[in-house]
Formats: structure tokens, sequence, C-alpha cells
């Protein structure tokens, strides 16, 4: 059943996002897992769109808060007014009260407007005022971000960064695709995605999720690679200790349990695999390790970090 609706959903995306699988299945791999996405790519290559395209086969409450350098914390999670009527301080609520909120441009707002959504994104509540509201089920953040070498933007901060359960990394399409994004767009014959699924059909489907099997020791596995990020020298990788500056947090253990299971589950499979997990690790970790400055200097990032590390480490 899960694997039909699935594909349901992917097949509805499709109407409106021609390639990027990566990103589909991360969105996807996101909404079961109850978790939160960033999207960073450069202006142009359907990160918006993706977004909208899920948030139409879901047919949840949806929002959109477009960030910009003058935007305040108080224009995403509300504010307290005066009624001029009664003389009392009303509550108004900001956009971050619906299911999915497209935080579109993240990066392009100062960081302490990024901040604005760390409590929202790690307890599904928001303070205004001396007042805490929960926000309703499910809640889902989906950002988007410009690579931080453009002009104007703001590099995320690693609190913020943490609370994302996994991060894509959109590039360009490939010529075939891009072709066919210039017909259907320039003839304008792009379908629109439908509804496929209901809150009891997430409900089920994240049921699923938590009856997908993990062995023991693909468990130790992931801590195992988890611990390398932190204390590489531990693990047979020494060369690895001068470019990492902090390792990945026990979130990034919890989302790279979760994840894998999603994983699975798009695969039609009721239990993990070394291959999930892998292909988990590329979504779920490089943003959550901190590199040093020699580490810029050597052209070593994230992703090359890990592939040492699944290279020292093997699969059970």
């Amino acid at each position: 059943m899960q694997r039909v609706m699935i594909e349901k959903i992917k097949q509805e995306i499709a109407k409106a996002v021609i390639g990027h699988e990566e990103l589909v299945d991360a969105m996807i791999i996101a909404l079961l897992c109850e978790g939160h996405i960033l999207v960073e790519g450069v202006p142009g290559v359907a990160k918006t769109t993706a977004v909208n395209a899920l948030a139409k086969t879901l047919g949840f409450d949806f929002k959109r808060v477009q960030f910009t350098p003058d935007l305040l914390p108080s224009d995403i999670i509300g504010n307290e007014i005066l009624d001029l009527k009664s003389n009392e301080y009303k509550i108004k609520h900001g956009p971050i009260f619906t299911n999915l909120l497209l935080a579109d441009e993240i990066n392009r707002s100062s960081p302490k407007v990024q901040s604005a959504l760390l409590e929202a994104m790690a307890e599904s509540q928001v303070t205004i005022g001396e007042e805490s509201f929960k926000l309703q089920k499910p809640f889902m953040v989906l950002a988007t971000a410009n690579p931080i070498d453009q002009e104007g933007t703001y590099e995320l901060p690693e609190a913020s960064l943490d609370r994302f359960l996994l991060k894509v990394n959109v590039g360009y399409n490939t010529p075939d695709e891009e072709l066919k994004i210039m017909e259907l767009s320039g003839d304008k014959k792009f379908l629109e995605p439908q509804q496929v699924l209901d809150y009891k059909g997430l409900e089920e489907l994240q049921e699923e999720l938590e009856a997908v099997h993990i062995d023991d020791a693909l468990k130790k596995y992931i801590v195992q690679i988890i611990e390398a990020t932190r204390e590489p020298q531990n693990s047979g990788l020494e060369e690895l200790a001068e470019y990492i500056e902090f390792g990945v947090s026990p979130r990034g253990t919890i989302a790279t349990y979760r994840a894998s299971k999603a994983q699975a589950l798009l695969a039609g499979r009721d239990f993990v695999t070394p291959a999930d997990i892998a292909k988990s690790l590329y979504l779920t970790l490089p943003h959550r390790i901190k590199l040093s400055y020699q580490a810029l200097i050597d052209g070593i990032d994230s992703r090359k970090i890990l592939e040492k590390i699944l290279i020292e480490i093997p699969a059970p």
C-alpha cells in the first residue's frame, strides 16, 4: 500500500517538476519522519516549485514567507496587538501557524529572524509575549536557500541547521530535462498537481515507517559513523582530525536512523539495508559537520569526509 501511495505522490509532483529525483525523495522522507528540510541551490532550479507541488499533493494548510533583509521575527510567528475597542492586547498569529511552511530564501534574512524558527522546529510551538502556542500537526518547514557566496545572503547558524532533518543541494537539470522544461513551459503545458493524500493517509504511512525493522548491527553501524565525525582518530581516520572542528550532534544520529527507515519504505521494503544508511548519510549529516579553516584551504567538504568514513568503517 505504502509503495503505491508514495508513487502517486511522486507522479503528481512530476507534473510540475522535471528531474530532481533526490529532492522529491528527500521531501517525502522529511514528511514521513515529521522533520524539516533545507533545499539549497542557485535561483531558478525549481526549489520553490517542488515545495509548492508537494503542498498541492497533500492538500494541507500551506503558507509561504519570502525572507528578506527587512523581515522581523514577528512577521513569522505573530505578535501582540492593542485592540483599541477593548483597550486590551490580543494575539495575532503569524504564517507559522500552518501545516506546511515554505521559508523561501531563508538565508536572505538576518540570523535573528532565522532563529525565530528554532522553537517551532524543535518543539512544534511558538511563544508570543508571555504565552506559548502549540502548532497544529503535521507541521513541517520546507526552507529554500541560495548558496552563501551569493550577494545578500547570510550563513545559517549551526543551531538552525541542526534543526533540519535533511539538507539537499539542487543543481542544474540535464540537457534532456532542460529541453523538456523549455517545451512544457514555453507552450504552457505544465499540469497542476492534484491532491492524493490526506491526514489519515499520512498517519498510515508514518505508522508503516515505525514498523520498518532495522537490525541491531546496523544501529551500531550508524553510531560508529557518527562517532567517526567526532573523534576520527579513534576510527583510524587521523587524517580527518584537522578538517573537522565539530562533529555530528545526537540529532544527526536520530535523523540518520529515521531517514534510513524511510529510504527502505520508499524502496518498498520493511527492513533497512546498509545501502539505505549510506544513502541517508549524505542528506542527514553534511550540514551538521562543522569544517575547520584547513578544510576550506584544502578543498575538503563534508561529503568527502563522509566518503572516507564509509570506506574505513565496513558495513555489517
